[in-house]
C-alpha cells in the first residue's frame, strides 16, 4: 500500500513540470494549453533513513522503499465537466487516485500562455473546484437510476435516495462533500468515487517575484482542512542537480528546511492517515505504508493474502529499540522483542515478524 496523487489544475500553471521534478522523468512541459493529453504515471520511492539503516545492519541483499505514484492529468477548465478542453475522461482520471494535488501558479509570465489571459491563484482554485463539484452532481444524479432500478427493499431505496439528495443539496451549495456523507450509498455502490471526498492539497508553482503576501492571504482563505506546500521549480531543479554535500550547503543558503519531494510525500501520508512499518533481514529490507488503525493481521495482508490466511502471532519491536540493541537476537535478549496478536494496533515505525501457518 502506497498512494496515488493526481496532479491536477488549469492549462500552463506548471503541472508537467512538477510532475518532471518530483519524478525526474522529461516528459513535455510545452507552453501551449492542453500539452498533456494522456496522463503521465510515475512510481516514486519513499526515501527513509529508517529502512537504510535497518538494511545496513542486517546486511540485506535488496532494499525496497515504500512508493508514491504520481499522476499529472491533463490541465482542466472552466467547463470541463460538460466537456470543454480536454473533458470528462480527465475527471475520471483523477477519480482514480488517492488524493488530489491542486497545482495554483502565484507568478505572472508573459511568455508563458493562460489559458484567462493571466493567472488569478484565486479564480484559477475555485474554477477547478466549481468542475470537481458539477462532475460530482452529475454522477449522483445518474446514481438516483441505480438507485430506482436495484433490487433493494423500498425502504432501504428511500433511505440511499435521502443521502443522494442530502449530498446533491451540499455540492449546490457550492461545499465539498466529506465523510460523514454518503456512508450506505458507498456500502451499496463501492464502485461510487467522488471527487469532493477525496483528500486535496494545495501545490503553490512560485518563482523568486512571488509576493508572499498574496500566498498567505491565499492560505487563509482555504477550508482548514487543506495544506499549502509552495515549489519553486527552478530552485528545485537547480538543487536535485548537486552532490549530498552540496545539497546542504545550498539548502542553508536559501533557507530550505527539506526538498519539495518530501514535504510533498509528508503532506499525503498525513492526509491518508498512513504510518510506516518495516520488516528487515538478510534476505530483505522493507518499508510499508498502513492506515494508521490497521492492527497487525491487517497489515500482515498488506504483505501477503496466504500470510493474512495464516495468521498467528506477530513479533514485533519499535524501530529504536532495535537500532539500540542492533539485531533481533540482541532485542529479544534485551527483553524489548514482543509478541502480539491480530488486534495489536501497529505502531509508527514497528519492525515486525509475521509468524503463520497455510
Amino acid at each position: 500500500m502506497g498512494f496515488k496523487c493526481g496532479l491536477v489544475g488549469m492549462p500552463n500553471v506548471g503541472k508537467s513540470s512538477i510532475f518532471n521534478l518530483l519524478t525526474s522523468q522529461k516528459i513535455d512541459a510545452k507552453n501551449f494549453p492542453f500539452c498533456t493529453i494522456d496522463p503521465n504515471v510515475a512510481t516514486v520511492e519513499v526515501p527513509d533513513e529508517r529502512l537504510d539503516k535497518l538494511s545496513e545492519l542486517n546486511s540485506s541483499k535488496t532494499k525496497v522503499n515504500a512508493v508514491i505514484e504520481f499522476v499529472d492529468i491533463a490541465g482542466l477548465i472552466k467547463g470541463a465537466s460538460k466537456g470543454e478542453g480536454l473533458g470528462n475522461d480527465f475527471l475520471t482520471h483523477i477519480r482514480n487516485t488517492d488524493a488530489i494535488a491542486h497545482v495554483v501558479r502565484f507568478f505572472i509570465d508573459d511568455d508563458i500562455i493562460h489559458v484567462n489571459g493571466q493567472p488569478n491563484p484565486t479564480s484559477d482554485f475555485d474554477d477547478i473546484n466549481s468542475e470537481l463539484i458539477l462532475s460530482d452532481i452529475s454522477t449522483l444524479e445518474n446514481l438516483i437510476k441505480r438507485v430506482t432500478k436495484s433490487k433493494s427493499s423500498e425502504k432501504d431505496k428511500s433511505f440511499l435516495l435521502e443521502e443522494v439528495n442530502t449530498a446533491i443539496e451540499r455540492l449546490n451549495d457550492n461545499k465539498f462533500l466529506d465523510s460523514n456523507n454518503l456512508k450506505k450509498v458507498k456500502e451499496a455502490f463501492p464502485d461510487i468515487k467522488m471527487l469532493t471526498q477525496k483528500p486535496m492539497f494545495v501545490i503553490a508553482n512560485i518563482n523568486e517575484d512571488t509576493n508572499k503576501e498574496d500566498i498567505d492571504l491565499f492560505k487563509k482563505n482555504l477550508p482548514n482542512n487543506i495544506v499549502l506546500v509552495d515549489m519553486n521549480v527552478k530552485i528545485e531543479t537547480d538543487l536535485n542537480e548537486l552532490s549530498d554535500e552540496e545539497k546542504i550547503e545550498f539548502m542553508k543558503e536559501f533557507n530550505i528546511s527539506e526538498s519539495a519531494l518530501s514535504k510533498i510525500i509528508k503532506t499525503g501520508y498525513s492526509l491518508l492517515d498512513l504510518k510506516t512499518f518495516f520488516t528487515s533481514g538478510e534476505k530483505e529490507s522493507r518499508a510499508w505504508a498502513a492506515k494508521k488503525y490497521f492492527n497487525a493481521y491487517e497489515c500482515s495482508g498488506i504483505i501477503h493474502t496466504d500470510i493474512q490466511k495464516g495468521f498467528i502471532r506477530a513479533e514485533t519491536v519499535s524501530y529504536d529499540d532495535y537500532i539500540i540493541s542492533g539485531s533481533e537476537q540482541a532485542s529479544k535478549a534485551n527483553g524489548v522483542w514482543r509478541q502480539e496478536g491480530k488486534d495489536y494496533v501497529v505502531n509508527e515505525g514497528d519492525v515486525i515478524y509475521f509468524r503463520f501457518n497455510v
